[in-house]
């Protein structure tokens, strides 16, 4: 529990006390005044009407704020379900997924697995869940053909080990035309991924 839903709860109690409060008899609290101070002037039953009025407005603004604070602490973190829902419809999202590389092997339209897994990730995050805070995590031993990446989010729990292996596509390779429409002299290579989810970290 983080400490905006720790502030709601105690917000909620707060509010518990106050309805309470509004809930004691009158002659009980003739009682207690006379205890303590027999002298005391008699209040008025307008006055415990008042009172209580404003105990109850007090406590609905309270609930009221504290069931506002849970829905806003939720947008600004992940649950494990969240999570998971996520990365599988990333990993079958991704599984399959082609693209094409220039000649060092660098893919055109990503920089790397890790950012292409936490983008696809924050996109199944659904309505819930932030657009941010998934981190993707590549093992030290990772090459670009064969990679493990620890997929985990702040707020949950959850973690899971996402295995990427890439396979060359010969027939998603891509030449663009020259500068004289022509075949041009660049060519870039097709690859496809394979993807396979397991729970825990790799």
């Amino acid at each position: 529990m983080n400490a905006l839903d720790k502030l709601n709860v105690l917000l909620l109690i707060a509010s518990a006390v106050l309805l309470a409060m509004a809930c004691v008899r009158a002659d009980r609290v003739r009682a207690w005044r006379q205890g303590i101070n027999p002298s005391a002037p008699d209040v008025p039953d307008s006055a415990f009407v008042v009172a209580r009025v404003v105990l109850v407005t007090m406590a609905c603004i309270g609930v009221y704020a504290a069931v506002q604070g849970l829905g806003v602490s939720d947008g600004m973190s992940w649950n494990d379900r969240e999570l998971t829902g996520a990365v599988r419809q990333a990993a079958e999202d991704l599984d399959g997924y082609r693209f094409t590389a220039d000649d060092s092997g660098t893919p055109l339209y990503f920089d790397d697995y890790a950012s292409l897994l936490e983008g696809k990730v924050t996109q199944y995050s659904g309505a819930d869940a932030p657009a941010s805070g998934v981190t993707a995590t590549p093992s030290d031993a990772d090459t670009d053909d064969d990679a493990y990446l620890t997929v985990m989010a702040d707020g949950a729990d959850a973690s899971f080990c996402t295995h990427i292996e890439r396979s060359r596509s010969v027939k998603d390779d891509y030449t663009p035309p020259g500068i004289s429409g022509g075949e041009g002299a660049l060519a870039y290579r097709g690859y496809r991924l394979t993807v396979k989810l397991r729970s825990g970290e790799c």
